[in-house]
């Protein structure tokens, strides 16, 4: 295995990216206070990416060849890349994720990813896909909670794996990981949601890293569709995604595209997050 090349950043620099973690946050938080029956994932764009102007940031996902949009909107058995499209319409029970980045004027990113059970639906169906998007939230939060102790990187995916597991039977995809985050969107290392037999690099402060699991409500097998982005379930059945960007610098631990840092989330691990000192 080639040895990563893990760039680590500076107090000053996690301060930075802050600021675009925090862009970040705020267009999720306008798109997910959006989200109901009848909306278009196009109008859920168009909302992230004012949102993201008004701030003074930029998507990041518009610089990556090929793609036009600030979000990535994936419905029901669409796990990731799904493309806005103003014919697309939500449906009440609908489960979707929302995935987003930000991008400031002195290069640095944040990325941040969410998934949400549309009101309205069939209570049944809801309540299984909102057991789906609760456990994958679960181990969003167990894999940043191992983070703040981990001397290894794959501990994070160990941590991942075992509160997906306790949950039940569902589907860890193999081919779509974390990464690492920086003036680039993705950067090295790569972050795993499953334990491996390497070990992965040692952690060292000024890590910053996007954890992002994605599961599926049966067989982790995807397909790429014919646009060449959204990536399916080949059993068409339901998934989800969560992601934040998180740095560990000497002070701790801090989830930089969280407004409260990780606080909530961090708080049944015993762990509270430490903001870098400006």
């Amino acid at each position: 295995m080639a040895r990563e090349r893990i760039s680590h950043k500076s107090d000053s620099e996690i301060l930075l990216m802050r600021e675009a973690g925090l862009i970040t946050a705020a267009a999720l938080n306008a798109v997910r206070e959006a989200i109901r029956p009848g909306v278009s994932t196009l109008e859920l764009d168009q909302i992230a990416d004012a949102k993201i102007k008004s701030l003074g940031g930029s998507s990041n996902f518009k610089l990556v060849p090929g793609y036009h949009h600030t979000i990535c909107s994936s419905i029901n058995d669409e796990v990731v890349h799904g493309i806005p499209s103003k014919d697309r319409i939500l449906e009440a029970g609908d489960i979707i994720s929302i995935d987003c980045g930000a991008i400031i004027p002195s290069g640095w990113n944040g990325d941040s990813a969410f998934s949400f059970v549309v009101p309205g639906g069939d209570p049944e169906l809801m309540a299984k896909r909102q057991a789906l998007s609760d456990a994958c939230e679960g181990s969003l939060w167990a894999g940043i909670a191992a983070l703040a102790s981990a001397t290894r990187l794959n501990e994070v995916g160990r941590a991942v794996e075992k509160a997906i597991r306790s949950k039940g039977a569902f589907g860890i995809l193999q081919d779509y990981i974390g990464h690492g985050v920086g003036r680039s969107m993705h950067e090295d290392p790569a972050v795993f949601n499953y334990q491996t037999r390497d070990l992965g690099p040692v952690v060292e402060n000024g890590l910053v890293i996007a954890i992002e699991p994605m599961i599926t409500a049966g067989s982790q097998s995807v397909k790429i569709l014919a646009d060449d982005w959204t990536v399916s379930t080949k059993d068409g059945s339901d998934s989800s995604h969560w992601e934040h960007t998180v740095a560990r610098h000497s002070g701790g631990i801090w989830v930089l595209t969280a407004e409260d840092g990780g606080a909530a989330g961090l708080a049944p691990y015993g762990i509270t997050p430490v903001p870098v000192k400006s």
